[in-house]
């Protein structure tokens, strides 16, 4: 049996790597992105934070377009020997080792991890060192990642959050709108695959639900099931771990 085609909603700039890696698996997909991501509207603080980099002992990324909308500013910049680069997710860690951030820096949740989450990065940073006094940036879009921040700084870390991208509702392009109208018309093809509980947000209004639907964490999948989708099934943020969430489907 053939399998239904998965809507790819991650933000724009992410869907062609991940369409590329599902088709490498035989899944069909197509792009439908719920979310946009624009610069920072200042980005003097951006442009600050990395002329600080040196002096930091931290840098936390939220997410691939935090990584890909801080290191816009800092091309000509080799990241320092000393400054460790966390994250939560594998894109992340890939955009991360892309910008030539060596390996032995990237910080990420254990691979047996049961999610991806700050919960589990917590869990490696905590040990790595002793955080008091030490200086950390953590590099978002319009929040994100207070949790950690939290414990950081009861650590006794100095945390310093930085906008670095802005989140916007989709701006659908008219084959977007198109392929939409097609999801409306013959719901029972397609499955959703959601990496954000803004996305499920953004969606609600948009398009009939009550679809089936994956999601890359457990509060995504409660916004998707509150939203009308179903069923919802978990998967890890990983085109091969979402393949086998399809199929089992």
């Amino acid at each position: 049996m053939s399998l239904p085609t998965l809507l790819v909603t991650r933000p724009r700039q992410q869907c062609a790597a991940w369409l590329a890696r599902l088709q490498a698996l035989g899944v069909p997909a197509l792009a439908l992105p719920l979310i946009d991501i624009l610069p920072a509207r200042d980005p003097a603080p951006v442009q600050k934070a990395w002329a600080d980099l040196a002096a930091v002992d931290l840098a936390v990324f939220v997410s691939p377009n935090a990584v890909e909308q801080f290191f816009v500013h800092g091309t000509a910049h080799a990241w320092p020997a000393q400054t460790l680069a966390a994250c939560v997710g594998p894109g992340s860690a890939q955009a991360l080792a892309e910008h030539g951030v060596p390996a032995n820096l990237i910080v990420q949740p254990a691979t047996d991890a049961v999610s991806l989450d700050s919960e589990h990065l917590w869990t490696e940073l905590a040990p790595r060192r002793a955080w008091q006094g030490a200086r950390v940036l953590l590099l978002r879009g319009d929040g994100g990642r207070e949790w950690l921040a939290e414990r950081l700084a009861e650590a006794g870390a100095q945390v310093q959050a930085v906008t670095v991208y802005h989140r916007s509702g989709p701006r659908f392009t008219p084959e977007e709108r198109a392929l939409l109208a097609t999801v409306q018309a013959q719901p029972g093809r397609y499955v959703w695959l959601f990496s954000s509980a803004e996305a499920v947000g953004h969606l609600r209004g948009i398009e009939p639900l009550g679809q089936p639907a994956i999601a890359t964490h457990p509060r995504i999948v409660e916004a998707a099931r509150e939203a009308g989708f179903a069923p919802v099934v978990l998967a890890r943020p990983a085109p091969e771990a979402v393949t086998q969430a399809l199929r089992a489907l």
